[in-house]
């Protein structure tokens, strides 16, 4: 227990997502060849092209707050990316750049959920999602859609 941590945070269990990322970094360090598929840790280099639009974001001075949703060109670039590739159709105004979908999902949880709230979580799910309810004083409530339901809830 962390005494200068809300008791909130002091209840969540520790993540396990981090448990395995520490077990696989322990092993390798023994020599042992390891691939943790634990924390989504890309095993490749930035590529060039990223590299080289982030020196001219810079260069360009995008370097202020954006706004919350986003800078209305990526959204406009992205809801063209998904009618095009994906055959789906949004508008700008629907969507929103975040830093991870995992932030995203816990920033939606904590503006929805009041305390108490079951909140259905279908299995198979990420391991953070239990925490992030109970960090918004919600109750988790798994609920089980394994293979031969070809994991739909029904």
């Amino acid at each position: 227990m962390n005494q200068l941590l809300s008791d909130r945070l002091n209840s969540l269990s520790p993540s396990e997502t981090l448990a395995m990322s520490q077990k696989s970094n322990e092993l390798k360090a023994q020599g042992i060849d390891v691939i943790n598929m634990s924390v989504g840790e890309p095993d490749f280099n930035t590529p060039d092209a990223i590299k080289q639009a982030a020196q001219r974001a810079i260069e360009e001075n995008y370097t202020y707050y954006t706004p919350v949703s986003g800078y209305p060109s990526l959204r406009k670039a992205i809801a063209e990316k998904l009618e095009k590739e994906n055959g789906l159709k949004y508008a700008p105004n629907q969507i929103t750049c975040a830093n991870g979908a995992k932030q995203c999902v816990c920033n939606a949880i904590l503006a929805l959920v009041n305390p108490g709230d079951e909140v259905i979580i279908p299995a198979p799910y990420w391991v953070s999602y239990p925490e992030m309810v109970k960090l918004a004083s919600g109750t988790p409530v798994i609920v089980s859609a394994g293979i031969n339901q070809n994991f739909k809830i029904t």
